[in-house]
């Protein structure tokens, strides 16, 4: 019983609204031409399951859609679903153990065939089979079954009473495919199938017309979008590629675009941007965290392809006197002074929102060299032939520290390199092209699933205001590996038993007060025992045209979500 009440305090906060959010400018579909938008990190496939990359899931986004997903105040609202189940409407059992879930009848995909359960089931069975490799396969930690109950009825049995069953089907993350086209498509198919993973057919507002994987993806109105008079834009152009700052001007100072997304620029850069006057800069908190990822397995290339980052453990990253120098040495405050301004804050955590999530049991504000130089020293780590790296027993303190191509990551990296010198640790740098970085192909080496450094710097979030399906990122076995096609969302390989007993806690524990307090005992656990090196709280920072109307900043869930409510102002 104190299961169900909590599930349905929980559900008060849940929004039965109308699946998009009315422009106020009825009209005909395609009445206002062609939208642009820019990211600058180029999308490089469009099946969110075989990618973890933000750029490639909100591409997505704008074609093939959840069941529910979260909308600009964190709350969960039905989209392809007639309304969020919970234990009041007896759409969760009394036990908590089944989700069963509704679809509004009448939706169409792309192609003008029913959207239906089976598409639902087929996703579900896709992500799941032991022979694939799926990036999201933590939003169905703990599933046993999915079931097509008729054609619009769809249920979902956990293995344990499951006081937060909205993992499944629920956000941008986790999208629904055609069972039709995605038929030939599964376990070890999966990343072979190009033309569906770059072309999926759905039941967004957009339908792809063509897709130049880390160029541009041109789409046009979906006919049969559920919709009347949406969306307002008859295509839309989709660039990726450049820079942030390129994006940023082409939005607010040349208005050759009418959107630019993560704007990672430094503050007073936006600000003259903006003096441009063709756009607007629009910001919000959400739980994104620029860190470094500390491999738990070697990456040496002396091992093969198919152990590197396999293999443990590192030389010497295990060693909590090395990762907590490192963090010691880092000058957090300054990160934020030159990176992010306004749109920055400190942070030691791994999950700093909503709140109720953010631990307070570490401190990091403080850069301390000269407490992390007697740290490495009381444990052995000295500077044995003068070289200016530490060493112990024949291993040297020589880190290669890589993230994406981006000026504010670069910065970072060259002060962090400067920092850690300090403390007698010798940093190589290298910096990978953000679609390369983040596209997921199981054949680059250079993506930061394979992860074959030391260190890694990069930045990501989750969808919702509940983070048990991201913390999974966190468990032994969601590690990328060859059996997996190097998919996995554990980057840096931690695997804790203490870890993963605490998260099994978290997914059967109801009321936010007990889940919130496993939570954070999670994220320090993950940053306390050298999992990763939290740096900054970022803002969400974007830009839209003055002429673009309709846009709301969504830091819960694909950022353009409501893409099929945007029109021209006149």
């Amino acid at each position: 019983m104190k299961l169900k009440l909590a599930l349905m305090g929980a559900a008060a906060s849940l929004a039965s609204v109308p699946m998009a959010m009315a422009d106020g400018h009825a009209g005909e579909r395609g009445r206002d031409g062609n939208v642009s938008i820019i990211y600058w990190q180029a999308p490089s496939i469009l099946n969110p399951f075989l990618s973890g990359g933000t750029k490639d899931i909100e591409a997505a986004s704008m074609i093939i859609e959840p069941l529910a997903r979260y909308n600009e105040t964190g709350a969960l609202v039905p989209w392809l679903a007639s309304e969020i189940p919970t234990t009041e409407n007896g759409g969760v059992s009394e036990d908590l153990t089944t989700i069963t879930w509704k679809i509004t009848p009448g939706i169409k995909w792309a192609d003008g065939t029913p959207f239906t359960s089976a598409d639902v089931k087929f996703t579900a069975d896709y992500c799941m089979h032991p022979e694939g490799g799926c990036a999201q396969l933590t939003k169905f930690e703990g599933v046993t079954s999915v079931e097509a109950l008729d054609d619009m009825t769809v249920k979902v049995t956990f293995d344990k009473p499951t006081p937060f069953p909205y993992g499944p089907f629920v956000g941008g993350e986790s999208p629904i495919i055609q069972a039709a086209q995605f038929a030939n498509c599964t376990g070890a198919a999966a990343s072979s199938c190009s033309t569906e993973n770059f072309n999926p057919i759905g039941t967004g507002p957009f339908k792809v017309v063509e897709f130049k994987p880390n160029d541009v993806i041109t789409m046009e109105a979906n006919d049969m979008y559920r919709e009347e008079g949406k969306p307002a834009f008859a295509s839309v152009t989709f660039k990726g590629g450049g820079d942030a700052t390129a994006a940023g001007r082409a939005v607010m100072e040349t208005g050759e675009f009418d959107y630019a997304w993560n704007l990672q620029l430094a503050p007073d850069v936006i600000a003259n941007m903006e003096k441009g006057g063709k756009g607007t800069p629009v910001a919000g908190f959400g739980p994104l965290v620029e860190r470094i990822m500390l491999n738990q397995t070697n990456p040496s290339a002396d091992l093969s392809a198919e152990d590197r980052s396999v293999i443990r453990p590192h030389p010497f990253l295990g060693d909590p006197a090395v990762y907590k120098a490192m963090s010691m040495a880092i000058d957090r405050s300054l990160l934020v002074e030159i990176g992010y301004g306004k749109a920055g804050k400190v942070t030691c955590n791994w999950v700093p929102a909503p709140d109720a999530f953010n631990s307070t049991s570490m401190t990091c504000d403080k850069q301390d060299i000269a407490g992390a130089n007697k740290l490495l020293e009381d444990a052995g780590w000295v500077d044995s032939n003068g070289d200016g790296s530490r060493d112990k027993d024949g291993v040297e303190l020589s880190v290669l520290y890589q993230s994406s191509t981006n000026a504010v990551r670069q910065d970072f990296q060259a002060l962090i390199k400067q920092w850690w010198s300090e403390i007698g640790i010798t940093t190589e740098l290298r910096n990978i092209d953000a679609s390369v970085f983040f596209g997921g192909d199981a054949a680059s080496p250079d993506t930061f699933q394979k992860f074959y450094a030391d260190v890694e710097m990069y930045a990501n979030t989750f969808n919702g205001t509940d983070p048990q399906s991201y913390l999974a990122n966190g468990l032994c076995d969601k590690a990328p590996s060859p059996a997996t096609q190097w998919q996995g969302e554990n980057i840096s390989r931690f695997c804790n038993e203490e870890f993963d007993a605490l998260h099994a806690k978290l997914a059967e524990t109801a009321g936010l007060e007990a889940r919130a307090e496993i939570g954070k005992q999670l994220n320090d656990i993950i940053v306390q025992n050298g999992g990763m090196i939290p740096l900054v709280h970022r803002g969400r920072l974007s830009a839209h045209a003055n002429s673009l109307g309709g846009v709301i900043l969504n830091v819960w869930d694909s950022e353009i979500w409501n893409s099929a409510d945007w029109y021209r102002i006149k």
